[in-house]
């Protein structure tokens, strides 16, 4: 009997044995059809082990609903077999469904949820899980935002190679932000991450570079770092590269170079980027001015609030460049620039009242524009021509009406412009 039992064991464990060698002859099997782009494959090999448990199979599964690889893309499939993974521990399975959380994919959003997952993920050494559970400390996402905490979690996953960790600890060590300022330690950790292509890190070392911050200023040093960066398509690494070969900083001055990159960065909306892009058309010599492409990039910069850009749209419907004569929309654009404290808008918005264009004629709010302008400008801006502007309208105002507009334009200051 008790050799009868001994066989009958032994013949269990022979076929466990066979059947975790053909688990694992599968699980290799699908792996290797998935690292070679062959996801239907995959899919088709992950599914039933998977569906027996095995974690590796429902983390892999899991990303290929995430992504839509071999099937079609379904966040609610990806996050059950995220979870399934999850639940036994693993750790990619937990930073992913951080990530879900985090977006609000296949799930409502949620932060707090997010943090539970990466905290779980950070804790057994993720370097993923740890650089974002530093993100969400640093802007206080799902738990009161923590600097410090913040700044654990990215030494963490910087000391494991990961480029952002490294370029985020960069910026809290720029800023003093959970650790004290220290821009040379900055430039470090900056220096690790744009040295494995990091774009924030690349275009960050060019700026420190640029202002000589943590190194020894070198406009070379920051062109190169700002190129790097520009090259794979950061918009605000155009937008400063844009300025150095406009500047002729670390290159030869070359405007037409410095179209090229403030162009590239308009394009993807930066507001600066579009405000100097349209004051090159205009008034570099060497680049013709199209007045059509001045109004597209002031307005879209404009539209962001960017004041100069408001008062310079308004100047060009004011005089009828590249769009029809507009003295209302000259006024609109002029008044929102105003209201910023641009002094020169403020003066050409005293104008329009005092000519009744776009307004009707009020040598009051028109004298009152012209002396807060006055008090405004730059003596080396304007001032004289905005002073010149109000002693004229004083001319044809009575003494009551000069009163009106000095106590109005004490009142308007005080309200720092707004509702005029």
């Amino acid at each position: 009997m008790n050799q009868l039992l001994k066989q009958v064991l032994l013949v269990c464990v022979c076929l466990f044995a066979l059947a975790g060698l053909a688990i694992a002859d599968s699980l290799s099997d699908a792996t290797h059809a998935y690292d070679s782009g062959n996801y239907i494959k995959a899919g088709k090999l992950f599914r039933p082990l998977a569906e027996q448990g095995n974690i590796l199979a429902q983390e892999r599964l899991g990303t290929m609903f995430n992504l839509g690889r071999g099937v079609p893309q379904d966040y609610k499939e990806a996050m059950k077999w995220y979870r399934l993974a999850a639940d036994q521990g693993n750790a990619y399975a937990q930073w992913h469904l951080g990530w879900m959380y985090h977006f609000g994919q296949g799930v409502s959003q949620d932060y707090k949820e997010a943090v539970k997952w990466w905290r779980l993920a950070a804790d057994q050494g993720n370097a993923y899980a740890q650089t974002s559970l530093g993100s969400m400390y640093a802007s206080g996402q799902g738990v009161p935002q923590d600097y410090t905490e913040a700044v654990k979690w990215y030494r963490l996953a910087a000391e494991q190679g990961v480029a952002s960790a490294q370029s985020n600890l960069g910026l809290m060590h720029r800023l003093g932000q959970g650790v004290p300022q220290d821009y040379k330690e900055a430039v470090k950790w900056y220096r690790l991450a744009a040295g494995q292509g990091n774009v924030s890190a690349q275009t960050s070392l060019g700026s420190m570079y640029g202002s000589g911050q943590g190194v020894p200023q070198d406009y070379k040093e920051a062109v190169k770092w700002y190129w790097l960066a520009a090259d794979q398509g950061n918009a605000f690494a155009q937008t400063s590269l844009g300025s150095m070969y406009a500047s002729g900083q670390g290159v030869p001055q070359d405007y037409k170079e410095a179209v090229k990159w403030y162009r590239l960065a308009a394009e993807q909306g930066v507001a600066s980027a579009q405000s100097k892009l349209a004051d090159m058309y205009e008034k570099v010599q060497g680049i013709s001015p199209d007045y059509q492409v001045l109004v597209k990039w002031y307005r879209l910069t404009a539209e962001q609030g960017v004041a100069s850009a408001q008062n310079n749209l308004g100047l060009i419907y004011h005089f009828g460049q590249g769009v029809p004569q507009d003295y209302k929309e000259a006024v609109k654009w002029y008044r929102l620039a105003a209201e910023q404290g641009v002094a020169s808008a403020q003066n050409n918005l005293g104008l329009m009242y005092r000519l009744g264009q776009g307004v009707p004629q009020d040598y009051v709010l028109a004298h009152m524009w012209a002396s807060i302008a006055a008090a405004n400008e730059d003596p080396a801006g304007g001032r004289d021509v905005a002073i010149e502007q109000s002693d004229s309208i004083a001319t044809h105002m009575t003494p009551s009406q000069i009163s009106e507009a000095q106590e109005l334009a004490r009142k308007c200051t005080a309200n720092k412009f707004k509702g005029c």
